[in-house]
């Protein structure tokens, strides 16, 4: 794959997951949830928006720049951690999930899947710093795919959304 074919496949890859996103957020009330789909949006686009610069650079002069690709996500670990925590605090205190958020969770946590494996069957294909991008993007996808799998497991043991406040931001 030549690196215009991966920038244009990582767009499509990209926009496709940040509308889901911002579907959900449509028609979402629990706070905690919009809080979580406001982050993914949000990131996903920032996403878009750099992954277009990129491809703006290539095709005007062959080159790209890899400037730092930030996220607002915690690492998995971090992710993991503290649901487990959440669990403990809240044991017994178990309520119905709600259909349409384990619905929306598990579409999230399909094209998160998709992206992701994308991004690494694309590592160690493509040469240079394309590749090094390429690797924090993956870095960065595996952490949303973490995100939305612990809300999931989360919606389905608990019955509701843990609020992405719940963990230092800073420290993703």
């Amino acid at each position: 794959m030549t690196i215009e074919e991966a920038l244009n496949t990582a767009i499509e890859f990209e926009t496709r997951v940040r509308n889901v996103y911002e579907e959900a957020l449509k028609d979402e009330t629990d706070p905690s949830a919009r809080r979580t789909l406001e982050v993914l949006a949000r990131e996903e686009g920032y996403h878009l928006e750099y992954l277009k610069k990129r491809k703006a650079e290539w095709l005007a002069n062959g080159h790209i720049s890899v400037e730092r690709l930030e996220t607002s996500v915690p690492s998995p670990d971090l992710i993991a951690r503290g649901v487990k925590t959440l669990r403990e605090r809240l044991t017994g205190k178990k309520k119905d999930p709600n259909r349409n958020h384990v619905l929306l969770l598990q579409r999230a946590q399909k094209v998160e899947e998709e992206t992701s494996a994308f991004y690494r069957r694309l590592v160690g294909q493509i040469e240079g710093d394309a590749n090094a991008m390429f690797e924090r993007f993956l870095e960065i996808e595996d952490g949303h795919l973490a995100l939305v799998s612990a809300e999931l497991d989360t919606v389905q043991g608990l019955g509701f959304w843990f609020d992405v406040q719940e963990f230092d931001l800073e420290a993703g």
